[in-house]
């Protein structure tokens, strides 16, 4: 490598590292907005929230990684420009375009090390992130009594106290209403004053009273011997005690961590291998949902064009024999006999045809011939031969019934609500497939934006020649902004079908590419396209131009 290789590359790595960290930092804060209302007053101990905020930190990573190879490489050709060391360089017979390879190279590698991270981190990360804040959901806020309000944290019990000294022990003026015994207000603890603390690790709270009553409400059965009945007789208890004491459990209030097998099935969970396979399940649930819509036919129709029946598709006909337990064994059978090669016809039965991979639904027209026509009398008229008129006359000609007539709507009424739940289950099957396809798309398109991104911010940096965090991060935000306002309609787009998956996907990462190309052929001229000198001469040019049209001929 030679040294001005590592000038550039040197000038490159302290921006980058600071304004990836700077960008982390931004986005976790901003992220974790969100959930400080679910943190504050919970009682979590430092090392839950430093885990928490290390695993968001790693789902920042694919929104981090790109804006700060943008801001870095337009700060880093900026400040080249700036202080005139670009133009040292393109003296001594190197030409940007030979500048920008050992940034690129870098990028390269970072790009790899994005997508793993993409991958592989993310994934466990984002697990491990929203796991841990919905179990920080449910954990009820920590124990705080406070001064003339009743507390119903602890479960089935209600405490006010009216005074709370500075020590966070002493209280004065007890009420403690316990509704353990599920018979609502019935026991009443009221004291002169107690101490409260904690023991055993902060698994029990303990209550000692001093100087009060103790009220219970309850019922005693008599029997009255001349009347001949039961009946119940209400009765209080009043018990005076000088010190008293109550424990109460607080397990409630622990940090219980759920099972993480139970938030795995998100997408932003799952990696390239688990997308893929989740794909091939829904794929596999889209088929068999369309096979089994061709199934019901024969129960749509009772009567005439019940042996009618809709072709099947070619990739329905291939799910089908595969689906077929028996044709698995037979083919299993099969290549064991003939090992290692399959027979030309059981190869040619598993091969998908090509022109049938897309899993989605299609349009078929009934077949306009009756296969065969059951008639009044027994007898069967095939379709090969003509329609006898009397024949119809005899069915459509028929003498009205009511009860036929609304056996016959109830009927619709059947295969319509048997179709809309097809086409619901159709819908949302859809929908889910699309949703793993751009996820397994984004965790692509995502790690190869930092090239992109590299190729506007640094033939930009040579065009601007401004260093500094001014001009350059006011680019990279914009620019960062069309990425992500592009990336979401992309997206938005692929889920209404309005265009493909990757043509959604990648929009954002082809425009910016193009961009870029632009950019480094300007800066390979030494365009000076943010100077008012270069667009006042383009604007004479034009003058020019125009008054030479209109001069008459001569």
């Amino acid at each position: 490598m030679k040294k001005i290789d590592k000038l550039i590359l040197s000038s490159f790595l302290g921006p980058f590292f600071v304004t990836f960290l700077v960008v982390v930092f931004i986005l976790l804060m901003q992220n974790m907005l969100k959930y400080f209302d679910d943190i504050i007053g919970k009682d979590l101990g430092w090392d839950v929230i430093a885990l928490l905020f290390f695993y968001f930190a790693v789902f920042m990573v694919p929104f981090a990684m790109p804006l700060a190879v943008l801001l870095s490489s337009l700060i880093t050709y900026g400040n080249l420009g700036e202080h005139f060391e670009l133009t040292a360089v393109k003296s001594l017979g190197i030409s940007l375009t030979r500048s920008l390879v050992p940034i690129g190279v870098f990028v390269v590698l970072l790009v790899g090390v994005a997508f793993y991270a993409n991958n592989y981190l993310v994934p466990k990360a984002a697990l491990e992130a929203y796991s841990l804040i919905y179990d920080i959901k449910q954990k009820k806020p920590a124990l705080d009594l406070r001064e003339g309000a009743f507390y119903n944290g602890i479960p089935d019990i209600s405490i006010k106290v009216n005074k709370k000294y500075r020590d966070g022990i002493s209280l004065k003026d007890v009420i403690i209403y316990d509704h353990r015994g599920r018979l609502g207000n019935k026991e009443v603890i009221i004291a002169d004053s107690g101490r409260m603390f904690t023991m055993h690790g902060d698994q029990y709270l303990k209550l000692e009273l001093f100087n009060g009553y103790n009220y219970s409400e309850g019922t005693s059965s008599n029997d009255i011997n001349m009347v001949g009945q039961n009946y119940n007789e209400e009765t209080l208890r009043k018990t005076a005690f000088a010190r008293s004491e109550m424990i109460f459990d607080l397990s409630s209030f622990n940090l219980n961590r759920t099972e993480k097998k139970w938030f795995q099935g998100n997408r932003i969970m799952r990696n390239l291998g688990e997308l893929q396979r989740d794909m091939d399940s829904v794929s596999w649930q889209m088929n068999d949902q369309r096979l089994g819509v061709y199934q019901i036919g024969q129960s749509m129709f009772s009567y005439h064009l019940k042996r009618d029946t809709v072709p099947l598709s070619a990739d329905l006909r291939f799910f089908r024999r595969q689906k077929d337990s028996l044709f698995r064994a037979r083919a299993a059978r099969e290549q064991a006999a003939n090992d290692p090669i399959y027979p030309v016809a059981v190869v040619d039965s598993l091969t998908p045809p090509a022109t049938t991979q897309q899993a989605q639904p299609e349009t078929r027209l009934l077949s306009a011939s009756i296969k065969n026509l059951t008639v009044p009398g027994g007898e069967t008229s095939p379709s090969t031969d003509p329609v006898n008129p009397a024949i119809l006359d005899s069915i459509f000609g028929a003498p009205f019934s009511r009860d036929l007539h609304t056996q016959a709507l109830n009927n619709i009424r059947v295969v319509k609500s048997q179709m809309a739940s097809s086409l619901s289950v159709a819908e949302s099957q859809d929908h889910e497939y699309l949703v793993f396809q751009i996820q397994w798309h984004k965790i692509l398109s995502s790690s190869v934006a930092c090239f992109v991104m590299f190729l506007i911010g640094a033939p930009l940096g040579a065009i601007i020649k401004k260093g500094g965090l001014g001009i350059p991060v006011i680019v990279s935000i914009f620019f960062f902004i069309i990425y992500y306002v592009m990336g979401i309609t992309g997206e938005k787009w692929a889920k209404q079908h309005l265009v493909s998956v990757p043509v959604g996907v990648w929009m954002a990462n082809v425009i910016l590419l193009i961009i870029g190309l632009l950019f480094l052929r300007q800066a390979r001229v030494d365009a000076r396209l943010f100077d008012s000198d270069f667009y006042l001469v383009v604007w004479d040019r034009l003058k020019r131009a125009y008054g030479r049209k209109r001069l008459p001929a001569a």
